[in-house]
């Protein structure tokens, strides 16, 4: 799990946890752990989104991105809940949501979801931990009715495989359509903690920590 600041508190579902940030009306991040088995359950998509009733204040409503324009964009995908109803039924809370753009949410970010799950063992859970850019301006457009729901430039997602050999991946890509092979947004965890502001895997050990967040090997992950 990521560092907590003291003013933040953490939610915790069945199969993923979460920091809710009001300010932007949507998750500073949302992690869970993620193994092969999580993919090929028999729940079934359930794409019925609703308010997540253990955060107060409320978090935004399904209406809020009613006619905006903008996807109501998972954040940890349904694809990696299937294994169970409740966990797949907790996926469409509002809480794990944020706007995306069509073109985003239905092309490259989904083909990043397709890349984790493709990487997730059968052996062991991985971490992931995702979620929205918040450290960049965030200015006009806004959308909502009940709410005022920043629109984030940016989405990051990450992944860390504590097996032998240890190794991370970072991901940090603009809201918007792209051909870009997903290979060229892969990044360092220092490099994305660097531009999120988020300590992402403080519970590893200095050494560790040193060693996997510096730096990327490529040739440790294989694309589809």
């Amino acid at each position: 799990m990521p560092a907590i600041l003291p003013t933040e508190t953490v939610t915790q579902h069945s199969a993923y946890s979460l920091v809710y940030n009001h300010k932007h009306m949507q998750a500073k991040w949302v992690a869970y752990n993620l193994t092969y088995g999580n993919t090929v359950g028999g729940a079934e998509r359930s794409s019925k989104f609703s308010i997540d009733p253990s955060i107060s204040p409320r978090t935004a409503v399904t209406s809020d991105y009613t006619k905006t324009g903008y996807d109501r964009g998972h954040l940890a995908p349904a694809g990696d809940m299937k294994f169970s109803e409740q966990a797949m039924s907790e996926s469409f809370y509002m809480s794990n949501v944020s706007p995306q753009l069509p073109g985003f949410n239905r092309g490259i970010w989904k083909k990043l979801e397709e890349q984790f799950r493709s990487w997730a063992p059968s052996s062991h859970p991985v971490f992931v931990v995702t979620g929205p850019v918040l450290t960049d301006p965030i200015g006009s457009p806004y959308i909502g009715q009940t709410c005022r729901i920043s629109v984030p430039q940016r989405f990051y997602k990450i992944m860390l495989d504590t097996a032998s050999p240890m190794r991370a991946i970072a991901f940090v890509l603009p809201n918007n359509s792209s051909t870009q092979p997903l290979s060229s947004f892969a990044m360092s965890i220092d490099e994305a903690e660097r531009i999120t502001g988020i300590d992402f895997f403080p519970k590893l050990n200095d050494l560790q920590e040193a060693k996997i967040e510096k730096t990327l090997l490529l040739q440790q992950w294989r694309f589809n």
